[in-house]
Order: structure tokens, then sequence, then C-alpha cells
């Protein structure tokens, strides 16, 4: 079902021509701003995964990944979610020490997305990972990575707008504000987590929302995190202040990593005790892998909030409902 609104006297800025362009010109230069602030390399990237290896995301743990037979091999295949965990092996195999890290092209298929100007069944991001020490692993140095992304989308946007001048509008903010989930429920006890988001994101413009995972006071999580990949103390998501939508845009989910202690207290907690035999999980468990901290930035996101635009169909080409096509012709809206 369509959760589609269309924003009062909206009118898109660029023409599907300059759009294009301009899409190009973010892609290029935010993944060389984020390479050389992160000391990242670009790697290659499965589209799909073996079920048997564990290293599939399973988000919020009720998304069915899409899964097919391949005959030559005698095995099926399931399409990613994200590369979470494959990040974190590849690391290992690739021998990578700390300060270093990759970073990767994601595209992936969520059947189970809802659809509306943010979400599509089709998901494109940077998907990075690098390595860290033990004492690494703590508020600090998450801190620093989430105001070094920041500072590549503000210099991401002052390219573009150096190219499309027409774009115009109020430039991001670059000063990171940062809240705990819970602090953010005290702080708004009688809404929703999301509408939490819009109202500190309005207030604040950009924010960091830490510590996503664990249940609130409230006795609910602020949104659902798998327990095998971020640490739920440590980590958090990047949300903008879209002004066409007048909403919280998240760009990023990203976190340091769990090490043995939290992934296995993290497993106990979501009842998810049986995932310890999987070749991810067993290695992790043995202290074989490398302590990471590392997360995905939304490709189609970034360009719609730096193009201004009010749908995410505008900067990607996936498919809608009938109901939203619809909405977003008779709009002037035209999706890829």
């Amino acid at each position: 079902m369509s959760g589609t609104i269309i924003p009062r006297g909206y009118q898109p800025k660029l023409d599907l021509y300059s759009t294009q362009h301009s899409i190009s010109l973010i892609k290029r230069t935010f993944q060389d701003f984020l390479s050389n602030a992160l000391n990242l390399k670009r790697v290659s990237a499965p589209l799909f995964v073996d079920p048997a290896t564990g290293l599939n995301d399973d988000l919020n743990g009720v998304e069915r990944p899409v899964t097919f037979d391949i005959p030559a091999a005698g095995m099926n295949a399931a399409v990613v979610h994200s590369l979470a965990k494959w990040k974190r092996m590849a690391l290992w195999r690739y021998d990578f020490h700390p300060g270093k890290g990759i970073y990767t092209d994601m595209n992936a298929i969520r059947r189970d997305e809802e659809l509306d100007n943010l979400h599509s069944v089709y998901v494109d991001q940077w998907d990075w990972e690098k390595v860290i020490t033990r004492e690494m692993r703590n508020q600090r140095t998450l801190r620093e990575a989430v105001r070094s992304i920041v500072e590549c989308v503000c210099d991401a946007q002052l390219t573009v707008r150096g190219r499309f001048p027409q774009l115009g509008g109020e430039l991001l903010n670059r000063d990171v504000f940062f809240i705990t989930s819970q602090e953010l429920e005290d702080l708004y006890p009688d809404n929703s987590p999301k509408e939490r988001e819009t109202l500190i994101v309005r207030d604040k413009k950009t924010v960091f929302i830490e510590q996503i995972g664990g249940k609130l006071r409230s006795g609910r999580p602020h949104d659902g995190r798998a327990p095998d990949y971020d640490d739920w103390d440590l980590n958090g998501d990047i949300l903008f202040y879209h002004a066409t939508l007048d909403c919280a845009m998240e760009i990023s989910s990203m976190g340091i990593r769990v090490d043995a202690e939290s992934l296995s207290r993290q497993l106990r907690i979501a009842g998810c005790e049986d995932r310890r035999g999987l070749e991810f999980h067993r290695m992790l468990l043995e202290n074989r892998l490398p302590l990471t901290m590392g997360g995905g930035i939304g490709q189609s996101r970034l360009c719609m909030l730096l193009l201004g635009k009010a749908h995410i169909g505008e900067v990607q080409s996936s498919i809608w409902d009938e109901k939203t096509r619809a909405a977003c012709e008779e709009a002037g809206i035209q999706l890829l």
C-alpha cells in the first residue's frame, strides 16, 4: 500500500536530464570524500550469499530475503539485505589492519519494505567497514566517524550546488546534535519514535540518535536492530532535516560492531541463540574476526536530500504501485 504524500506546491528544481547529471556528480564526489575521510578502499561485493553462512543482514528479523536456487551449484542463494556481516568477513580475509577499511556499492532487494516517499523495494547504498582496536570501541570513536560522514555530505552539497545553483535553499547544518534514544523518548514521551525524530530534527537540523536496538524504559526499542552486527550501546542513525518533506531523513545507520561479549548478550536478549552455530557467529564468538565499525549510507536518499526531491522514485528506478504512479503523475513528479 502506498504511503506517498505530495508536498503542496512542489516543483522539481531540475529537469530529468539535469537530475541524471547531478546524481552522477553526487555519487562520484561523495564516495571520494568518504574514502579519503575514513581511509577506505573500494572493493567488489556480492549481490547474493549462501543463507547457511549467516552473512545476510536480518534487519528487524521479520523481513523475508529474496531467495532462488542455483542448479549448477546444487544450492540456494539469498539476495542480500545489506552487507553488514559480509564486510567484516572480507576485512578478515583481506588481512586489513586497524585504521584501514573498505567501502562498496551495495544493491539489495527488500521485498517487504513499505512504499512511500523515502522507501523502495530497491536499496542502493555505500556500505563501509574499517578495522579498529579494542581501545577504539568507545563513543568518542563513533562520534568522530559521524562528524566525518556529515562533513562529506555537506561537501557533496557544496559541489552539486556549484554546478546547479538553481537548487538554492538553505545549506545543511554541519554541527551534529547527539542524543541517545532514551533521552529522545524522555524529551517526547507522548510521541512515536518517528514523530520524535521529526521533532528533534526540525529543531537541530542534523542529529545522531545513539543506542538503538535495546528496549527503552517504555518497554519498546526506538527502532529494530539485528542483534549480530551493531553493538546496541555504540550505534545510531544520522538524520538530516529534509525541508521539501518537512521530515527527518535517515541517511546512515552505523555503529561499532559487536564483539564476542556483546554478540552473546544480544543474541540472548533477541532470542536468537540458534545463530551461534552459523559460521560468521561462531568465528566472532571465538574472537577470530577483527574488531570493526561500519555502516551504510543511502545513495538514493542522499541524492533526494541534496537535490530537494520529494520522492525517492525521482532519483532511482524501481517498481511502484498504481496509486503512487497516478499521484506523482498528477503532481508533475517524474518517476524514473
